[in-house]
C-alpha cells in the first residue's frame, strides 16, 4: 500500500515523465513520511528514535524548500500552496 502511495505521489509531483528524484518530488515524499510520522509519535510519546528521525527529515525538507524558492521561485509557491506548507 505504501509503495501506491509513492508511486501516486511521485506521479502527482514530477516535472516531466520520467522525473522520481526533482526537487518537489523529493518535498512531496518527505512531507507525506513527515505527517505519517508526526501521526505515529502523537501515539508514541516515548519513542524518542523516531522523533529524531522526524527532525532531520523536516530539516532535509527545509533545505530543499530554500533551495528551490532560490532557483525558481514560482516553483516554491506552488509546492508550498499545493502541499499546504506555508500560510
Amino acid at each position: 500500500m505504501e509503495a501506491n502511495l509513492k508511486a501516486k505521489s511521485i506521479a502527482d509531483y514530477r516535472i516531466h515523465e520520467r522525473d522520481t528524484g526533482s526537487a518537489d518530488v523529493q518535498i512531496a515524499l518527505l512531507t507525506q513520511r513527515i505527517n505519517r510520522l508526526t501521526e505515529h509519535l502523537q501515539q508514541n510519546q516515548k519513542d524518542h528514535g523516531s522523533r529524531r528521525g522526524l527532525i532531520v527529515m523536516v530539516g532535509k525538507r527545509r533545505r530543499l524548500l530554500d533551495y528551490l524558492n532560490r532557483t525558481n521561485h514560482d516553483r516554491y509557491v506552488a509546492i508550498t500552496k499545493r502541499l499546504k506548507l506555508r500560510k
